[in-house]
């Protein structure tokens, strides 16, 4: 699958699926040749890179200093 790396990941997480969810699962990672995490990494990667993605909602929301930093010597002068 595009956008996927075949690095080892460290990370790992139990989802509990409803039955239909994982039927669907299942058979679209047999039919696609793929893991089913690969699936679901996939998703989430489209779903952090969407506009308007949940993940990005609060993005520019934040008030603060019109420079990178306040502190004396990062910001740009």
């Amino acid at each position: 699958m595009p956008g996927l790396h075949s690095e080892q990941m460290s990370n790992a997480f139990t989802v509990r699926l409803p039955e239909d969810l994982a039927e669907w699962l299942n058979h679209a990672a047999r039919r696609m040749g793929v893991s089913k995490s690969g699936i679901i990494q996939e998703a989430l990667e489209k779903a952090r890179n969407s506009p308007g993605s949940p993940f990005l909602r609060l993005a520019g929301t934040v008030a603060g200093p019109a420079g990178l930093s306040s502190r004396k010597g990062f910001g740009r002068e």
